[in-house]
């Protein structure tokens, strides 16, 4: 089973405090191009791969979508994403991504923002989207970068105090355990290859690739956000079902 850090009370309290936690996808400085890789939506079928406050979901029915299922691991984020959505056009589910069925759903979009990196078996889930979408359906996710997800990030800030922080094993993939928000968080490092080769594997065809960092404008905007152009922090990956 993923490992369900978010009903953690400690962690969750944390997280709830976050940005994008608080402002929702205003506060996801990655949200705009996002959003510029999503196609009109109305009358659309979305699903939303750990949903977790239902931010992405209740936009999704903001733009005309005709359903859209949320599904995470999380009982406090459902329990949450229930308490702020009145839209009966948008329904919650408990699953587990490591072993959920999608079946031939017929979605046109699946959409899942920094999750899959805490997954362990990409390759069987990238095969239940690809079955869920209809033909020429996208699929649409972020994750942290690999080069966040791989740096001797501790030991560099002690030892030079920078910004900058070297990658540690990069080629190695496979578990790493973090402290964010609380000891203990395990995430699954991939090389970018471990993401797209599977992603073509499933039958997938790549339409665009994103390394994203902050642009000039945001970092003007908040100073802070300067480290992060030193190595993109997350990487965004747009999927299409041809066939």
């Amino acid at each position: 089973m993923t490992q369900n850090i978010y009903d953690d009370a400690s962690f969750f309290e944390a997280y709830s405090g976050l940005e994008r936690s608080l402002k929702g996808l205003d506060g996801a400085p990655e949200w705009p191009a996002l959003r510029a890789r999503i196609q009109d939506l109305r009358g659309a079928r979305v699903l939303d791969l750990g949903c977790g406050f239902g931010w992405f979901c209740r936009w999704a029915a903001e733009q005309g979508a005709d359903t859209v299922l949320g599904l995470d691991v999380s009982e406090n984020m459902l329990t949450r994403a229930r308490a702020s959505t009145t839209d009966r056009r948008i329904a919650y589910r408990h699953a587990d991504l490591e072993h959920v069925r999608l079946g031939r759903s017929g979605f046109d979009l699946v959409y899942s923002s920094l999750v899959l990196h805490y997954l362990e078996n990409l390759p069987r889930l990238f095969g239940e989207i690809h079955g869920a979408l209809e033909e020429g359906g996208d699929f649409l996710f972020s994750v942290e970068h690999p080069l966040v997800t791989a740096p001797d990030r501790q030991g560099w800030e002690e030892r030079h105090g920078g910004p900058v922080w070297p990658v540690n094993d990069y080629l190695q993939e496979g578990a790493r355990t973090t402290d964010w928000l609380a000891p203990g968080v395990v995430k699954q490092h991939r090389t970018i290859a471990g993401y797209l080769n599977p992603l073509l594997a499933a039958g997938f065809a790549l339409v665009h690739l994103d390394e994203w960092g902050p642009d000039t404008q945001q970092v003007a905007q908040r100073p802070e956000w300067e480290r992060e152009r030193h190595r993109p922090p997350f990487l965004l990956v747009h999927a299409r079902r041809i066939g």
